[in-house]
């Protein structure tokens, strides 16, 4: 199948190529917004627009609800959608321009490593993390301020409201656990480090069922937006119209799940490795205020109480352990007489709180 065949069957259809002014003009803009974002991967800007501004660029017909922007990595080509202004181009242009920075290619010529994504010989491994990491590293090019978004029934924060903003929010929520630096070096230089720091504060079993679980929830919303456009192109009526409308609140029902599993997941694995690690009353400290800062970055849907759950029950834990290292003298680091009174405390109030604003 040849490039204009693939791209047809993916609904995009070439119109022409962008002008050189504008080229330029992207690759001059997005080459400076990345160097300023992320100067310790140590970028030259004018390296990276040499790189961008020889990128084939063309504007094309494109299927409504997918990206206004896509990066064909068979002929390393960005078709941009036709009708966006240059000034909106630019937003899109940096996802794709990192896309670029992060292909590794073998001597054939055949892609098998794009920033936190691998290209097995049958299958394809973190897809939608690296989507979701790419667009963070662009949001966070572009200075975008974090906002409350709801998507199919689920209230969450994210810097990208508009695009991938439940993958945003759940690659942030590991990047809040693992690191920002391990999450960008692995999306700009298609390394191993989050990688592996994810599968040794997590669990290796826990890491890969975290990444298949992110790859579901891409694939289910483009099942979602593919239903979406047949229900404003095709004029169906009666049972057709039902099977379909039945469908995209079966595929909402399944993707509000499978996200409410996976942030569940995360901070479960983290948290229960990490406690079984607390040998000093300073970790315990560390410990409590990462667990309840936690809840900055969560994803909320109608009777979610599974954090708040999870955070009761910890924090009872806490001050079983502290009692256990305040009264083995070998283990003790810090002493604080009212520190479990403050556990307590903390515990109930927090609890109070939470179930007040979900009712």
């Amino acid at each position: 199948m040849n490039i204009e065949a693939e791209l047809k069957k993916d609904g995009i259809e070439v119109v022409g190529r962008l002008d050189t002014l504008s080229v330029n003009s992207l690759a001059k803009n997005v080459a400076e917004k990345i160097c300023k974002a992320f100067p310790k991967a140590r970028f030259n800007p004018n390296e990276l627009f040499i790189a961008f501004s020889r990128l084939p660029m063309f504007l094309a017909e494109m299927p409504e609800g997918f990206a206004e922007a896509n990066y064909f990595y068979k002929n390393s080509s960005i078709y941009f959608k036709q009708g966006v202004p240059l000034d909106e181009l630019e937003k899109f242009a940096i996802h794709e321009f990192i896309h670029h920075i992060q292909e590794v290619k073998d001597k054939s010529g055949n892609l098998y490593r794009l920033g936190l994504c691998e290209y097995g010989e049958f299958k394809i491994y973190g897809m939608a993390l690296n989507e979701g990491a790419v667009q963070l590293a662009t949001a966070k090019a572009l200075e975008y301020k974090e906002d409350i978004v709801k998507y199919y029934g689920i209230s969450l924060p994210t810097t990208s409201p508009n695009y991938y903003p439940i993958l945003c929010n759940l690659v942030k929520q590991l990047t809040y656990l693992i690191g920002e630096q391990n999450l960008f070096e692995s999306t700009f230089f298609s390394t191993d480090a989050f990688k592996l720091e994810a599968i040794r504060v997590l669990g290796r079993k826990e890491f890969l069922k975290i990444q298949d679980n992110l790859d579901k929830i891409l694939y289910t919303e483009e099942k979602i937006i593919k239903l979406n456009n047949r229900l404003m192109e095709d004029n169906l009526e009666g049972s057709k119209l039902q099977k379909i409308t039945t469908k995209i609140e079966d595929y909402k029902t399944l993707l509000r799940k499978t996200f409410i599993q996976t942030q569940d997941l995360i901070f479960s694995s983290y948290f229960n490795k990490e406690f079984n690690n607390l040998s000093t009353t300073q970790e315990i400290e560390v410990y409590r205020a990462k667990l309840y800062n936690y809840q900055n970055y969560l994803g909320i849907t109608d009777n979610y109480f599974d954090f708040n759950n999870y955070y009761v029950d910890k924090m009872a834990a806490l001050e079983d352990k502290y009692d256990s290292i305040i009264n083995n003298v070998s283990l003790t680091v810090v002493k604080e007489s009212k520190l479990a009174n403050l556990f307590k405390a903390l515990r109930l109030l927090f609890s109070f709180g939470k179930n007040e604003e979900n009712e």
